[in-house]
């Protein structure tokens, strides 16, 4: 079995749970807090398939505080569990709770990470691939742009499978300096365009054109 199989068996059986879920409030046996639950359910269960089919389902920036708020729930059932006297059926509710939420804690909290081409724009993908394929001919990549309301320098290089920008913006007083590793080219793409005025045109443009002149000479 590979993997994307395990993945969508895993997704198939969440939401198999979840349909017993419906089906229990829907025969008279819910309560408000199996409503919440059903909620929280249904986000959850459409997280992990759009994790494991490699779509996007909402935004990335709610997959890492779901995934946060999932952790909360199993801590206090941890909590519930040791400060609690639950009768034996409470506590395999409790350790049930535990067990099923771990693993899409995990995954979700993994689906949020922005440095994944499945949130890549394909105007973000076409550059990344064009930042990738300059750094194969060039140890290190430096635009700097003088002309604009706030302008920049920035600096890319590969580092083994990863890419760190460089970026200094703004000017005089207001210079500030930062810098960010990406494993995925879209991403360093994506924050290049996102926070500096430089476009990856720039860089086609400054190093296609030195390739040119060298040919020429």
């Amino acid at each position: 079995m590979n993997l994307q199989r395990a993945y969508t068996l895993l997704a198939i059986f969440y939401t198999a749970l979840l349909a017993v879920g419906v089906l229990a409030v829907v025969m008279g046996g819910g309560t408000p807090l199996s409503l919440v639950q059903l909620a929280i359910g249904t986000v959850t269960v459409a997280g992990l398939w759009g994790y494991f089919l490699g779509r996007q389902v909402m935004s990335w920036r709610t997959w890492r505080p779901f995934a946060g708020l999932l952790a909360v729930a199993i801590a206090t059932n941890i909590w519930l569990m040791f400060t609690t006297s639950p009768s034996s059926a409470e506590l395999t509710w409790l350790l049930a709770n535990i067990i099923f939420t771990a693993i899409p804690t995990l995954l979700l909290f993994r689906y949020g990470n922005r440095d994944q081409d499945l949130w890549a724009s394909p105007d973000e993908i076409e550059g990344g691939r064009t930042l990738r394929e300059l750094l194969e001919r060039q140890d290190e990549l430096v635009v700097e742009k003088r002309d604009a309301p706030r302008p920049a320098t920035v600096n890319v290089i590969r580092e083994g499978e990863h890419y760190r920008a460089s970026v200094i913006r703004g000017q005089g007083d207001e210079t500030e300096r930062f810098e960010e590793r990406f494993q995925r080219p879209s991403t360093l793409a994506f924050f290049i365009e996102r926070f500096t005025c430089v476009e990856v045109g720039d860089f086609v443009e400054k190093y296609h054109g030195e390739e040119e002149r060298a040919q020429e000479a």
